[in-house]
């Protein structure tokens, strides 16, 4: 289309390829057709046609994490855009930047209770960034520009964009809006000069690393650092990936079920360095970390977190990659003085790493299985978690590689592992994707896995099957014991059910079965499914269920 022939929704999708985007992930809805039209004319954007808005929105968010950028989701009006609405949540908890686009009812029903109408305003005022209708052609291309430099500044998160139908097939000048180029906010001399004085006067410093690294330079430059400095580096939750788990420095990963001696720990640094985190409610498991007896340094991009919940030493303003690159060259005269609180540390990791086999009368224990990744991969391999107490296996025994990477959410949402692994395994670039999820949270979004069977995704779902919404279970034996109400699961056979979309289904019910059973999926040219007979009894890495209570 050239000229007067370029339409309102040509703005929009130009403005998206503007923006870096080349994938979008959505639900065809008629309310956005004209979109969907424009798509057509520019096939090196891929369009992922998902099963359920919901997934489609978490697919989004997946991909944001994998690229660094605002991840694209687009649905229709009222029923496509509340069935969105856990993804726009799980990005604003997780501070990650998604852009959804919303197909709205013409701008002359709105008011006057129109089929599937909907107040996005009021829908998602609370859960995004901003909520933004547009009510004419020409500005679609200033809102778009608009809607992702807020989704991704300061701390990111969702914005909605609420498209009405009539001003997409309206016509609008030939013009879309491009990413603009910004520079580096260099850190201010004085404050580089305040951070160094409080690391050579540390004797048990720590860099507590979040998701602002998850680029390849991110990862590299806090590898760099950590050496130079002799620093253990902790991880923010669902960062794990941040640096190799086998590496020297590496000191662990901040998550619900972090162990209390190693906790304990940690306690004992006097200078915490947070670098690109939040400072979120997990990983300070509920703000209590870094206390107020410990010297934080706080870099983040966003001011308005600095010394929110913490009391703060020096914050620093700026994209913590700047910060980074501006401290690697540092001198550092305590780096062997160091060696022992670094030593310490990282042995606590080696320690509880280290798989010993036991068996359970109630099924696989499920260190079992993720040993077994573990062994088989070396931990170069793209992990999806869902939601659900088998995480606690996968953080403890699978120790990630240079290549890998740990793909989650903060806000701990089940449903978001099956399609988020079609996410993962569209960027895989050769290396294996495997999916962790639960009985439960398998069958919230088991629509996407025709989605990796349409393109024939090497994508490997393994489904802890012990019979139970087994988080709320746990809860529920602590709470309440010998009172189980509403946490039993009866399920399908995962395996045939897997073979009827066209995946490689398999029963795993003994641990002999678990490396042949994963070398084959993992061999698959298309997405296996794993049904693993789970153990209910030992619930966690670190609880097992006693008779009438939780017993850690």
């Amino acid at each position: 289309m050239t000229g007067e022939q370029r339409t309102a929704a040509w703005a929009v999708v130009e403005s998206l390829r503007q923006h870096d985007v080349d994938r979008v992930f959505c639900v065809a809805g008629e309310s956005y057709l004209p979109i969907l039209d424009a798509l057509h004319d520019l096939p090196e954007m891929d369009v992922v046609t998902c099963r359920h808005e919901g997934s489609a929105a978490f697919m989004a968010l997946a991909d944001a994490k994998l690229t660094c950028r605002a991840g694209v989701c687009l649905v229709s009006r009222g029923p496509g855009a509340t069935n969105a609405a856990i993804g726009v949540h799980a990005a604003a908890e997780d501070a990650t930047p998604l852009v959804l686009l919303v197909g709205g009812v013409g701008t002359q029903k709105m008011n006057r209770e129109p089929f599937q109408g909907l107040d996005c305003a009021s829908l998602f005022g609370g859960l995004a960034k901003a909520v933004w209708t547009v009510h004419s052609a020409q500005a679609l291309a200033e809102f778009v520009g608009r809607a992702f430099r807020l989704a991704e500044a300061g701390t990111p998160g969702p914005v909605v964009l609420e498209l009405p139908e009539n001003v997409l097939e309206g016509s609008a000048p030939a013009v879309a809006a491009q990413r603009p180029t910004m520079a580096a906010v260099n850190v201010a001399e004085r404050d580089l000069e305040s951070v160094h004085t409080l690391l050579e006067r540390a004797s048990h410093p720590m860099i507590l690393a979040g998701s602002r690294l998850c680029s390849d330079l991110g990862r590299a430059l806090l590898q760099q650092v950590a050496e130079r400095h002799g620093l253990p580096v902790v991880t923010s939750n669902k960062n794990q990936h941040l640096l190799p788990n086998r590496h020297p420095n590496y000191a662990g990963h901040l998550h619900n079920a972090t162990p209390k001696h190693q906790l304990e720990a940690l306690s004992q640094a006097d200078l915490v360095l947070a670098i690109g985190t939040r400072l979120d409610g997990v990983s300070t498991r509920g703000h209590r970390f870094p206390t107020a007896e410990q010297n934080l340094v706080h870099v983040y991009p966003d001011p308005a977190r600095i010394g929110t919940y913490h009391d703060t030493k020096v914050g620093i303003a700026c994209e913590p990659i700047e910060f980074l690159r501006q401290t690697v060259a540092w001198s550092s005269s305590d780096v062997e003085e160091r060696q022992a609180w670094l030593a310490q540390l990282h042995q606590i990791e080696v320690d509880k790493a280290v798989w010993h086999p036991f068996s359970a009368d109630d099924g696989i224990v499920f260190g079992e299985v993720v040993a077994a990744l573990d062994e088989l991969t070396g931990g170069d391999v793209r992990v999806v978690v869902d939601s659900g107490t088998f995480t606690s296996w996968v953080y403890r025994y699978l120790r990630l590689g240079p290549h890998g990477h740990l793909l989650g959410i903060g806000s701990s949402a089940m449903g978001f592992g099956v399609g988020a692994a079609v996410s993962a395994a569209l960027r895989s670039e050769g290396r294996p994707v495997v999916a962790f999820v639960g009985d439960g949270g398998f069958l919230m979004n088991s629509g996407e896995l025709i989605t990796a069977c349409a393109r024939q995704l090497p994508v490997v779902y393994v489904v802890a099957n012990n019979g139970s919404y087994g988080t709320i279970r746990l809860h529920q034996e602590k709470t309440y014991p010998d009172r189980v109400v509403a946490t039993d699961l009866t399920n399908p056979d995962f395996a045939r059910m897997a073979e009827s979309f066209g995946a490689l289904g398999l029963h795993v019910d003994s641990p002999d079965q678990v490396r042949p059973a994963l070398t084959k999926a993992l061999e698959s040219q298309g997405p296996a499914v794993l049904d693993v007979t789970t153990s209910l009894k030992h619930i966690t890495a670190y609880t097992v269920l006693g008779a009438n209570r939780a017993v850690s």
